[in-house]
């Protein structure tokens, strides 16, 4: 097996977390580890599976069917990304102002999805993984 194929979605996604986390520190002016999980820039997902779909095309070419593959799925995971959960952040803000003052009312989270910026900055981190990884390890 070619280690690539596992390393490379795992760098994605190391790089764009460690990102998105040095960016939420700047804007918080403070450590923001509350601030870790869904939503935010640059998208974990999109960067993972943009990733994928760009280390099959640099290594086995666009015609292949894996590329075809990578791209749907891709496609799936960013829609989802920024339709979906962004929906269900925006519920979650609703219920919490609903709810204020419910003593056993749990705050949920409201920051889930990503905005169209936050996944191209995922896309962008997702390539240039994989342009090193295919560069470093080939």
């Amino acid at each position: 097996m070619d280690i690539s194929y596992v390393v490379t979605p795992f760098l994605a996604w190391l790089v764009a977390g460690v990102s998105k986390f040095i960016i939420n520190s700047i804007k918080a002016k403070r450590l923001a580890f509350g601030l870790i999980g869904y939503g935010g820039l640059p998208s974990n997902h999109s960067a993972i599976v943009s990733s994928m779909a760009a280390l099959i095309a640099l290594k086995e070419g666009m015609e292949h069917p894996a590329f075809g593959v990578a791209v749907t799925l891709a496609f799936i995971v960013m829609l989802d990304a920024n339709s979906l959960r962004r929906q269900v952040g925006k519920h979650a803000l609703a219920i919490n102002k609903l709810a204020i003052g419910a003593s056993d009312h749990q705050v949920l989270r409201e920051r889930m999805g990503h905005t169209r910026w936050e996944i191209a900055a995922g896309i962008a981190v997702g390539v240039a993984v994989a342009a090193a990884v295919c560069r470093l390890l080939v």
